[in-house]
């Protein structure tokens, strides 16, 4: 079955201190290899290959692939058979439009409800993002910022908006991200709004750290965009894909 799923790829939701049940396990390694692009976007998923390929049975491996289908990173098309999500412009900003209304709201809460340690911990977790952007880590990229959002919906004290985000958009939203925005010059600005917004926050500003929030997922959805479509025409056309 390959090497058990690290801390970072678990699933939201899941408790961390407790074993992973066979499906659970299946559930992370097939989610990571769809947003990592290793299984492509829009590609045919074959249920005994991927079962062969974990060494299970097709029980677990269905399981997995229904948990996937409620994440929206597998669709099931009537007649054809699951897929892989794959991506567009049009939903990536239909994506964008609704985690901007439902993660500035989890940011005003926040601002009104994070208690010191959640605090403290926010402030830790960017340093630990300044430190690796400045030393090249792809830390920030891949997981860091995912972790500071993450941080601040918890901190909201929101239970249904963090099962909405957590457990269900950002699981599409890191899929987009990830294929979309490697190797962009997009977190060095992204770094600096980080900051910006833990500052609002520890001032107890919801106004000023939804405002803040609402500009970031704003930049994030049109640097997002304007590699997708750069992908899209790097598809189309054959020519090498240039990062601005």
């Amino acid at each position: 079955m390959g090497q058990p799923p690290s801390i970072t790829d678990l699933p939201a939701f899941i408790p961390q201190e407790k074993s992973l049940t066979l499906v659970e396990q299946i559930l992370v390694q097939i989610q990571t290899s769809i947003i990592k692009g290793e299984l492509p976007a829009g590609s045919k998923i074959n249920e005994q290959a991927l079962a062969e390929k974990y060494g299970i049975s097709r029980g677990p491996t269905r399981e997995a692939l229904q948990q996937l289908e409620r994440q929206r990173l597998v669709v099931r098309i009537p007649h054809v058979g699951a897929r892989v999500a794959a991506l567009t412009v049009d939903e990536l900003n239909d994506l964008y439009e609704l985690r901007s209304t439902l993660e500035v709201m989890a940011c005003q809460l926040a601002a009104r409800r994070i208690t010191d340690a959640q605090l403290n911990e926010l402030w830790q977790l960017l340093e630990r993002q300044e430190a690796a952007l400045a030393q090249g880590d792809s830390y920030f990229q891949q997981e860091g910022d995912v972790d500071f959002h993450y941080q601040i919906i918890r901190a909201s004290g929101n239970r249904h908006l963090q099962e909405t985000l957590i457990g269900g958009l950002y699981h599409l939203l890191r899929m987009y991200r990830y294929q979309c925005t490697n190797h962009s010059p997009r977190p060095v600005r992204a770094i600096a709004e980080h900051r910006r917004i833990v500052e609002a926050i520890a001032q107890r500003d919801a106004e000023l750290a939804g405002l803040l929030m609402q500009r970031h997922i704003e930049q994030g959805r049109k640097n997002t965009e304007q590699k997708l479509k750069q992908l899209q025409s790097q598809s189309q056309t054959g020519k090498p894909l240039t990062i601005s």
